[in-house]
């Protein structure tokens, strides 16, 4: 509610703003370019207003814990993978969310071979949760010396993240804790100690790990918020009748399965597999200007 009322104070104070903008834009050029500014800034912020009002879900409001893995495609998928990241980090800057990465395995060539990331904001699950899926890109390979085309593979997970007023069991017995050292990025203790922490949920296979943090019991600590959420959407999920656990009933990451298409050769278009949206500035959505997607599957969703 605070959240609702701090917007649309903002609203009330940028229209005022821009009506004042117009009354010198006729004279001053200053004033005409400050005024396109604005209206552009207000015509997003208020598609990200329209798209909340499509959430109602009993998670939507909450954080996101995220998690990118390549698929079919090699090093091209894993480059892709990464290529991913960014552009939901840039989307997260867009928004204001605060985002923080939580466990980042580099591949050895190019790319990513998973990364796992926590997104804070108002409603960041249930946006981000319309991004959930198989995302696929088409491009002349930069890694292909005869530069041929390929084509790449990379999904995106969502869960919601779990605070600690709602209870999930978990049981000392049921987890396999292994420490280890990490790699990549992150300070003077990163390669200097078995910081790193890999939790194993035995029952249902989940396996989670962390190696930001700076010392082994902190990265324990956002591994298991990290299960606790992913436990939670499993709950979930079998609360919707479905027949399988969260993780088999994901489909494969390959071909046909994509609910996004990316094509940067032989032409350039973007292409929604569920809303049939197209956007042919590919560059403007890799660089995270993606609400129009996320509004248009939330409002198929509706309608279903």
């Amino acid at each position: 509610m605070q959240h609702s009322i701090e917007r649309q104070e903002k609203f009330e104070a940028e229209i005022s703003d821009a009506g004042v903008l117009f009354e010198f834009a006729e004279e001053d050029e200053g004033s005409l370019n400050e005024l396109r500014e604005l209206l552009n800034r207000l015509e997003h912020e208020l598609v990200a207003a329209e798209t909340e009002t499509l959430l109602a879900g009993e998670n939507d409001a909450r954080n996101a814990i995220c998690t990118i893995h390549p698929g079919a495609g090699g090093t091209e998928s894993q480059d892709w993978a990464e290529m991913l990241l960014r552009m939901y980090l840039k989307w997260c800057e867009r928004r204001g969310f605060k985002t923080e990465i939580i466990d980042y395995q580099p591949a050895e060539e190019a790319g990513i071979k998973s990364v796992t990331f926590k997104v804070e904001g108002e409603y960041a699950y249930g946006l981000l949760a319309a991004e959930a899926g198989v995302h696929r890109l088409v491009r002349i390979s930069p890694f292909d010396q005869n530069a041929r085309r390929h084509t790449s593979f990379a999904s995106l997970f969502v869960y919601p993240e779990i605070d600690e007023e709602v209870e999930v069991d978990i049981n000392d017995k049921d987890l396999r804790v292994d420490t280890y050292r990490a790699t990549g990025a992150g300070g003077q203790h990163i390669n200097t100690t078995d910081s790193a922490v890999r939790i194993t949920h035995l029952p249902t296979g989940i396996v989670v790990q962390c190696q930001n943090q700076r010392s082994q019991h902190q990265n324990k600590a956002v591994a298991m918020q990290v299960l606790r959420s992913r436990l939670y959407e499993l709950e979930l999920e079998k609360r919707r009748a479905e027949t399988k656990e969260l993780e088999a009933n994901k489909q494969d990451i390959s071909f046909g399965s994509q609910i996004r298409n990316y094509v940067l050769a032989p032409y350039r278009l973007v292409k929604d597999a569920r809303t049939k949206l197209e956007r042919g500035d590919v560059d403007s959505v890799l660089d995270g200007d993606i609400d129009d997607f996320i509004k248009e599957y939330l409002l198929s969703r509706r309608a279903d």
